[in-house]
C-alpha cells in the first residue's frame, strides 16, 4: 500500500454519497466490499454506474473500489457514476474532460426530495376539498 497509485472521486446523487477509488488493474468492481452484481442486483444499474469507462474507452483498465451510503440503489448507482467520472479526470489529467462533459457525467444532479410542508399530506399534496 506504500506506493500504490490510487485515484479518488466523490459522487453524490439524491441522498447517496459514494467515495470511489480507482486502481490500475483488470476491471474488478467492488461496492462496500461486495461484488457489484451481488450489491446492485440489476445489470442496468451496473451498466449505468460503469458508463464513464465506456465513454472514455477505458474498460477493464482500472479496479474500482466504492464505499457508498444513503438513499436507494438508483441514487447510489448515480453517485458511483459521478465518482468514477471525477476519478477518471484525476487519473487522466483532464484528457477525458470533453468526452465526459459531453456525456453529462461531470454534472451533479441536484434534484432531491422536496420537504413536507405543514397543512399538507406531502410536499404539495393537500387534503381533498369538499364544498359540502
Amino acid at each position: 500500500m506504500a506506493d500504490k497509485i490510487r485515484y479518488y472521486g466523490l459522487g453524490r446523487r439524491k441522498s447517496s454519497v459514494a467515495r470511489v477509488y480507482l486502481l490500475p488493474g483488470s476491471g474488478k468492481f467492488l461496492i462496500n466490499g461486495k461484488e457489484s452484481k451481488q450489491y446492485l442486483n440489476s445489470d442496468l444499474l451496473i451498466k449505468d454506474a460503469l458508463s464513464p469507462f465506456a465513454v472514455t474507452e477505458t474498460n477493464n483498465q482500472f479496479d474500482v473500489m466504492v464505499n457508498v451510503e444513503g438513499g436507494g440503489l438508483t441514487g447510489q448507482a448515480g453517485a458511483i457514476r459521478l465518482g468514477i467520472a471525477r476519478a477518471l479526470l484525476e487519473a487522466s489529467n483532464n484528457e477525458y474532460r470533453n468526452k465526459l462533459k459531453d456525456a453529462g457525467f461531470l454534472t451533479r444532479d441536484a434534484r432531491v426530495k422536496e420537504r413536507k410542508k405543514f397543512g399538507f399530506r406531502k410536499a404539495r399534496r393537500s387534503r381533498q376539498f369538499s364544498k359540502r
